[in-house]
């Protein structure tokens, strides 16, 4: 089952808890930096668009894009002048650049490492000269360190439940989650698996100088994250010369 099938539909139940209010004020401190003044925006692997649409709310004009239909089916719903595009990263096509480009909440780790290149590739080529791309990824401890886990997250109308495992060789961790909604007096289970590939620092800033960017930050740093942010998580901001 891909990623995002049955999980959309729950994913702001399950996400409740993430501070979107302070990750929009980070990001957009990042892409306003020294001066910047960024109208058109492209928030990548948007899911439902919740950092889209608070971007969106503070003057910035947006284009999510989501390789999940169902994903971007739940954004489409909570309405909002946005441009929703169903694309891979890799396969990014825009219509012309952007003043700046954004990727939250782990999103690139969802990429190989030949995706990741293919990707930072496309994005370099659709963000205006000068503009600034701004993500975050999981780190590799925090990727190893999850091996083996289990967590449960049960709502109101919703359980669900995911196992983790760490391939070492792959370097990638496999998250397997079950998710049962009541149905009568039974429950529906249903499953899909996500696959986060860890990089480290050094890997990032190699691939970023590949596909052509400049001037990077990358920090593990909580004074310089979103207020609340959970250890195992790394910043990193990157201007197109």
């Amino acid at each position: 089952m891909s990623a995002y099938d049955y999980l959309a539909h729950f994913y702001d139940q399950l996400t409740a808890d993430v501070d979107y209010t302070a990750l929009a004020d980070h990001y957009e401190r990042l892409i306003t930096r020294d001066g910047r003044a960024p109208e058109l925006v492209l928030d990548l692997a948007c899911g439902t668009g919740r950092l889209t649409r608070l971007l969106a709310e503070r003057g910035h004009q947006m284009i999510g894009v989501d390789a999940s239909a169902q994903m971007l089916s739940q954004a489409v719903e909570q309405g909002g002048d946005i441009l929703y595009l169903q694309q891979s990263m890799g396969s990014l096509d825009l219509y012309g650049t952007v003043d700046a480009a954004v990727c939250s909440l782990d999103g690139m780790n969802y990429l190989s490492p030949t995706e990741l290149e293919t990707a930072l590739g496309r994005i370099f080529l659709f963000l205006a000269p000068g503009s600034v791309f701004a993500f975050d990824l999981n780190t590799p401890e925090k990727l190893m360190g999850q091996d083996g886990a289990i967590f449960c997250d049960e709502r109101e109308d919703v359980l669900c439940l995911w196992r983790c495992a760490f391939d070492s060789a792959e370097r990638a961790c496999y998250y397997d989650f079950d998710l049962f909604t009541p149905k009568g007096d039974l429950w529906m289970r249903r499953s899909e698996t996500h696959v986060e590939y860890a990089y480290t620092r050094a890997e990032i800033q190699a691939a970023l100088e590949k596909a052509g960017f400049g001037e990077s930050s990358i920090t593990e740093d909580p004074e310089n994250m979103p207020p609340g942010t959970k250890a195992g998580r790394m910043f990193i901001s990157a201007v197109k010369p």
